[in-house]
């Protein structure tokens, strides 16, 4: 499949255990860009593309750029359970190469799917074997950590990456409209030193009464105020940084999805244990709309939050939770 065939909207099968095979190399990936063991379940079912990976931001060298993966798409919102990462409980989206795709009409009969246990046996075992490399201290290799080698970098200043959202109907005009007006002027803010982001007075983290939330439980995300007064001067609280796309969801009532254990460092592979509270609460994602340098990046990545940036309060009438 040529690069840039499949767009948002179009009905795809993931290819059966044998076809993804036949595109990897001993690594287990697709130019640079591993099939991961998580990803196996989907052999031959059907999704829609979401977003096409054209600009994401770079979480592996810590810039406030983006990089393209080339003839590569994002589904609905399947995400990695870390099951074949030791447990990690990032979530992150999977990337999918258009190789390990075919696209399908919404009228077309389902072919049943590959019912080969040798080949996913085989694809698990690749996978799986390229997952976790055993040393004096493990470390991981996943789609988030290879995801300099799998891509190119895009410069921020380049305005063809930003129109190629909108020419590749990754967005619509009304929201590529919202986000550029926000990029020209935050962006040169940014470049001058100039743009503020959540940051408070404290030298160190300031004690708090743990709430011990649990998954269910319905929380409100605390004023932006009440949390930069829990901040330090680099606007983090116990080394966890409050990130300025947080901030959209300042006083929104949503539901505890889980409490993080442990992820893994993408920089290194290591996994990281956490220590202390560290919260995901449901549909709060990076929304890619805020970030100078990740303008549109549509990884929908779960920012981590205190216990101390929020609330407990009763479940809303309609037990449903907002999004900005």
């Amino acid at each position: 499949m040529r690069d840039g065939a499949l767009t948002r909207g179009d009905l795809v099968e993931v290819r059966n255990a044998t076809e993804i095979l036949e595109t990897l190399d001993e690594r287990g990936e697709l130019d640079g860009l591993p099939f991961m063991p998580e990803m196996v379940a989907y052999c031959g079912r059907r999704f829609t593309v979401d977003r096409r990976a054209e600009k994401v931001c770079d979480t592996v060298n810590s810039t406030l750029q983006s990089r393209r993966l080339p003839s590569t798409v994002l589904l609905d919102d399947l995400r990695c359970d870390g099951s074949g990462h030791g447990g990690c409980e990032a979530e992150c989206r999977f990337f999918w190469r258009e190789a390990w795709l075919r696209k399908v009409d919404a009228g077309a009969r389902t072919v049943p799917a590959d019912d080969d246990r040798q080949a996913v046996q085989a694809l698990l075992e690749r996978t799986c074997g390229n997952a976790r490399a055993e040393g004096d201290e493990a470390r991981f290799q996943c789609q988030a950590t290879e995801l300099t080698r799998a891509s190119v970098g895009l410069s921020t200043n380049d305005p063809r990456p930003y129109l190629r959202e909108l020419t590749c109907s990754n967005v619509s005009i009304r929201t590529f409209t919202r986000v550029m007006s926000r990029a020209v002027v935050m962006q040169p803010m940014h470049h001058f030193g100039v743009l503020r982001r959540p940051k408070g007075d404290n030298v160190r983290s300031p004690r708090a009464e743990p709430l011990d939330l649990q998954p269910g439980e319905w929380v409100r995300v605390k004023p932006l105020p009440e949390i930069e007064a829990t901040l330090t001067t680099n606007g983090a609280n116990r080394g966890l940084h409050f990130d300025i796309e947080m901030a959209a969801f300042c006083g929104h009532v949503m539901r505890v999805a889980s409490r993080v254990q442990r992820i893994i460092d993408e920089p290194t592979g290591k996994m990281l244990e956490f220590g202390s509270d560290c919260i995901k609460l449901e549909g709060a994602v990076c929304s890619g709309e805020r970030s100078t340098g990740r303008w549109f990046c549509p990884r929908e990545i779960y920012p981590y939050w205190r216990e101390c940036w929020l609330e407990r309060v009763d479940a809303p009438a309609d037990a449903t939770a907002g999004r900005p």
